[in-house]
This record gives structure tokens, C-alpha cells and sequence, in this order.
């Protein structure tokens, strides 16, 4: 089996910025209590009626097709991975190749929230490994800020998201051990719900069982109500201390899985890009792994949490900034809700 490389890069971010001390305006809270617990110093915000995550993914792919040196109607399969979609259904990835006016070709959604772009790139990956695709289009996209609460109740999670968007290409390597070396993927439901949004969905409290119930009719009226809007059942939640506490496991074992798998170990990284979930989880993993600051990328101090987006857009950065280089050995790792986590190996 040939291996699929990245050929092609790109992403965006929306124009607005809105620091910390921006969101005071909003809700009861402040630039020193956000840092200290994230990390995280502004973040950026679509447009509310004229960008939505398709847009924001056709601009990241535009660029990543460019730079791949193809055109939108060379790629031959999509995988577009978000958790907030333009619609409940249909998925972003066919809205985008109307938008790109590609082929008739696959399109593929993928809902694993922050790991969501590597199990794209999982997927990606199979489908160049046995020759069924040649160009794949793989996007990580999400527009936070049309769904978040920005009221002092809910600034626990209002205050770590960000909108954007990364697209990469994956095509055959030509050169032998280049490319993308393994992926890695896990997943563990015991604790799915101290990190989610329960609302809209078809769940009926099945899951829930402490949870108020909503009107008694014999048919609908369970999936969005007047009184889930209003009593705040429809908002994200999420226990963080219960998330990091996960989160600071599942990083380093899947990074060291990865390596152990390729006969490799860390002092072997010459680039770790990790979900951009939280600043303080990222020191902890690098700590724990000994790595120095120059081999581990972070810009969730100007993005905020992008969750599908954050490894792509942190990707190219990093690449933008020269900080990857031809031969390098780069790690992905990502972990978030569901639980869900993965990491990829790739020689650049």
C-alpha cells in the first residue's frame, strides 16, 4: 500500500477578534480569571449573517487546493468534520462542494467534535492507502459563536471557543517513508455527558434520567420545546475539571502509542501541533513527554478553542511559520467530547 501525504494546506479565520476583556461586556468575568484557567487571551468570531462553516471551510480550502497545486475539480472525494454545522441535515461537506462547483464526488460528514479532523484524516488516509482516491479534500470547520450563551452562567464554556477553519489535501507520497506514518483512534462513552449539548436531539432523556421531562403528548414535541429554550437545557455543557482530568491521560498515552507503533520515541518529535482544547492541558502533556518550547505549537492564546478547526489551523501556522520542515517528524493529538481522542505520525 502506497502512503497519502499532505500536499496542501490552508486555513481561516474570521476578521473579528473579541479579547477577554471584550466579553466582560457580556458576562461577569475577566481577562485575569480567563488566563489563568485557559490560556486563552482573544478569539475570533464569524460574521453572524454573512459566514457560516461551510464559508469559513471554502476559504481554508481554496487555499489548501492552491498550495497542493490542483484545482477544485481534481479533488475526488470530501470529508468535512464539524460539530456545527450550517443545518441539522444535510451535512456541510455537500453544501461545500456546491460552493467550490466540484464533480459529483463523495462527501463525507464527520461528528467527532475536537478529534474530529483526525479521524478525517483517518479516513482520508485508508481511502489514498488502497488507491481508491487521489486528491481528498479533508476540513475541519465550526462557527461557535451562533449557539454559545454569553451570559455569566454559562462563561465556563462561552469564554473558550473560537470560529475558523483548516483544510488540508492528502495525496500518494512519492517518496518512500514520507507522508502520514499511522493514525491512532479510541473512544470511551462511560462519561459522554460532562461534555456535551443535549438539545436538539432524540434522546428523550433515555440517558438522563435526573433531567425534567418535557411535554407529555403522544407523538413529537421531545427533539427543541419552548421550555428547553427557556430553562437552558439546549445549552453546551460541560464538568471541566472532570474533562481535564481525562484529557491529561488520553493525550500523552495516544502520542506515545503512536511512537511506540513506528519504533520511535519522543526525543524524536521534531513538532508536536495537540488539540488546542487548553493551554494548561498542552503545558502538562509537554511536560510529561519532555519536550522544550520550540517542539510544541500552540495558538489557542489568539483563537481560542476552534475544536474540528484547532489541529488544521495550528497545523498551518506552523508550517506558515517555518516551523515544519521537509523530513520532520510531526505529531497530531486531539481529545475531546464523546469521549473521543486520536493521534497521527507524519513525516513531512
Amino acid at each position: 500500500m502506497q502512503s497519502s501525504k499532505i500536499a496542501g494546506i490552508g486555513y481561516y479565520v474570521p476578521k473579528n477578534i473579541y479579547t477577554n476583556t471584550d466579553l466582560s461586556r457580556f458576562m461577569e468575568t475577566n481577562d485575569e480569571w480567563i488566563q489563568e484557567r485557559t490560556g486563552i487571551k482573544e478569539r475570533r468570531f464569524a460574521d453572524r449573517l454573512e459566514e457560516t462553516t461551510t464559508t469559513m471551510g471554502v476559504e481554508a480550502a481554496k487555499i489548501a487546493i492552491e498550495r497542493a497545486g490542483i484545482t477544485a475539480q481534481d479533488v475526488d472525494f470530501i470529508i468535512f468534520a464539524t460539530l456545527s454545522p450550517d443545518y441539522y441535515f444535510p451535512g456541510c461537506g455537500v453544501l461545500l462542494q456546491r460552493e467550490m462547483k466540484m464533480k459529483e464526488v463523495g462527501a463525507l460528514d464527520v461528528r467527532n467534535q475536537c478529534s474530529g479532523f483526525l479521524y478525517a484524516l483517518s479516513v482520508a488516509d485508508q481511502f489514498i492507502k488502497t488507491g481508491m482516491y487521489k486528491n481528498i479534500l479533508v476540513v475541519g470547520a465550526e462557527k461557535h459563536s451562533f449557539a454559545m450563551d454569553f451570559e455569566t452562567r454559562s462563561r465556563n464554556v462561552s469564554v473558550i471557543f473560537g470560529d475558523g477553519a483548516g483544510a488540508v489535501v492528502l495525496q500518494p507520497a512519492k517518496k518512500e517513508g514520507q507522508g502520514i506514518l499511522s493514525t491512532h483512534l479510541h473512544s470511551d462513552g462511560a462519561d459522554a455527558e460532562i461534555l456535551a449539548m443535549f438539545y436538539p436531539g432524540a434522546h428523550a432523556n433515555k440517558w438522563m434520567k435526573d433531567k425534567p421531562g418535557y411535554p407529555d403528548q403522544e407523538l413529537g414535541g421531545l427533539f427543541m420545546t419552548t421550555e428547553q429554550l427557556e430553562d437552558g437545557a439546549a445549552l453546551p455543557y460541560m464538568d471541566g475539571p472532570a474533562v481535564f482530568k481525562k484529557a491529561v491521560v488520553k493525550f500523552p498515552e495516544v502520542i506515545r502509542e503512536a511512537l511506540k507503533a513506528n519504533n520511535l520515541t519522543e526525543k524524536d518529535i521534531d513538532l508536536l501541533v495537540p488539540h488546542q482544547a487548553n493551554l494548561r492541558i498542552s503545558q502538562y502533556v509537554q511536560q510529561l513527554l519532555g519536550l522544550s518550547d520550540d517542539k510544541v505549537f500552540n495558538n489557542i492564546q489568539k483563537y481560542g478553542n476552534t475544536t474540528a478547526a484547532s489541529v488544521p489551523i495550528a497545523l498551518c501556522e506552523a508550517w506558515e511559520a517555518g516551523k515544519i520542515k521537509d523530513g520532520d517528524l510531526v505529531c497530531l493529538a486531539a481529545f475531546g467530547s464523546g469521549f473521543t481522542w486520536a493521534s497521527a505520525l507524519i513525516r513531512w
